[in-house]
């Protein structure tokens, strides 16, 4: 397993560069300065649940709806990424009805908000496309257009934690 797992599929120059950050204490220094502001007021499932239904307003209105959006501490961030999208059927009143259910890691709330928005635009993406496929990130990229450096930004702050004495 590499020494940095959150990169592991980057190329070996771009994670020497990140080994030689980390050894020189600079990483944290770096993010700081891609992302000065601290802290963001998407606190709640609620306001998560408003955050994400804003971007569907304004990228995705004829997707299907979503039913429910919340933060959840149970996410395994290796595993699970950092987010989840699921179509969750339940039978009522003897018809079976489906509704779309987006789930993303409670760190997130620690973190600079781009990168929690690039999370839900790529859960909201899922909605369209099912697969981490051409058409899935050409959405992602439509949506926001630095979606591939948000998503190593992400990355970088996941190996920045996980070093000895660092927190979000």
């Amino acid at each position: 397993m590499s020494d940095l797992p959150y990169l592991r599929h980057y190329s070996d120059s771009l994670q020497q560069q990140v080994r030689q950050l980390l050894a020189d204490n600079k990483l944290g220094t770096v993010l700081q300065q891609r992302y000065p502001e601290q802290g963001h007021p998407v606190q709640t499932d609620k306001a998560l649940y408003e955050l994400t239904m804003d971007l569907k307003r304004q990228w995705l209105k004829s997707s299907e709806p979503v039913s429910k959006v919340v933060f959840d501490p149970k996410i395994h961030i290796i595993n699970n990424a950092l987010g989840t999208h699921t179509q969750v059927s339940r039978v009522q009143g003897g018809k079976l009805k489906s509704k779309n259910e987006i789930r993303v890691a409670a760190l997130l709330k620690q973190l600079p908000l781009p990168l929690l928005q690039m999370v839900v635009i790529h859960e909201l993406a899922h909605l369209r496309e099912k697969d981490h496929n051409k058409a899935f990130y050409k959405l992602c990229l439509h949506m926001e257009p630095a979606y591939h450096q948000l998503e190593l930004d992400l990355r970088l702050y996941l190996t920045l934690l996980e070093q000895p004495g660092h927190t979000p």
